[in-house]
């Protein structure tokens, strides 16, 4: 599986523009959306050129190639602008022997997982801080934010490709950090 993770966009244009570009530039034939896309919601500033009704038009435009699950900041109303689903809580994908659990983070996360067995991976954004942390059921990771990053991260995505996972620096193209699924 070759796959472009993101979460946190938060109605930033600029930094979706950035994130599109990484997107192409990867030639990721999909891209994953952990949440929160288009609203920043009542604890975060306002990121860079906040600017939802552009975002709406940026990812419509590549709607074809995106998977999405609904974040803490998702509404109907995103729905009704968004020509891509965007209100599933979770998504479930198989990679080998084992399932790639994807969830915005704020139900179900690092430290109240949903059922998950020996090696399945927990995929979270929410909480704006890249990860990679070994549990004795599943491996947690979070991709960080494209638009607020937390704790002095960087504005980041991941690419997956097979097992492993490179997390990237959006405003760089750099790859910061490097993970193998165990």
């Amino acid at each position: 599986m070759k796959l472009m993770i993101a979460s946190d966009i938060h109605g930033s244009a600029y930094w979706c523009e950035k994130l599109l570009e990484a997107w192409r530039s990867e030639d990721m034939p999909r891209m994953l959306l952990l949440g929160d896309l288009l609203y920043h919601g009542p604890r975060n500033d306002l990121p860079k050129d906040y600017a939802p009704k552009r975002v709406i038009e940026l990812l419509n435009g590549i709607r074809g190639h995106l998977l999405c699950v609904r974040g803490n900041c998702e509404a109907e109303v995103d729905q009704m602008v968004l020509q891509f689903p965007v209100m599933a809580d979770y998504c479930v994908l198989p990679l080998k022997d084992r399932i790639l659990y994807a969830t915005h983070g704020h139900v179900h996360g690092e430290t109240n997982p949903p059922p998950l067995i020996h090696g399945d991976v927990l995929l979270c954004g929410h909480t704006h801080i890249p990860a990679f942390n070994g549990h004795e059921d599943f491996t947690y990771v979070n991709p960080g934010s494209v638009s607020i990053p937390k704790n002095g991260s960087a504005h980041s995505y991941i690419v997956m490709e097979g097992e492993t996972l490179l997390w990237k620096d959006l405003a760089t193209g750099e790859t910061w950090r490097q993970e193998t699924l165990a």
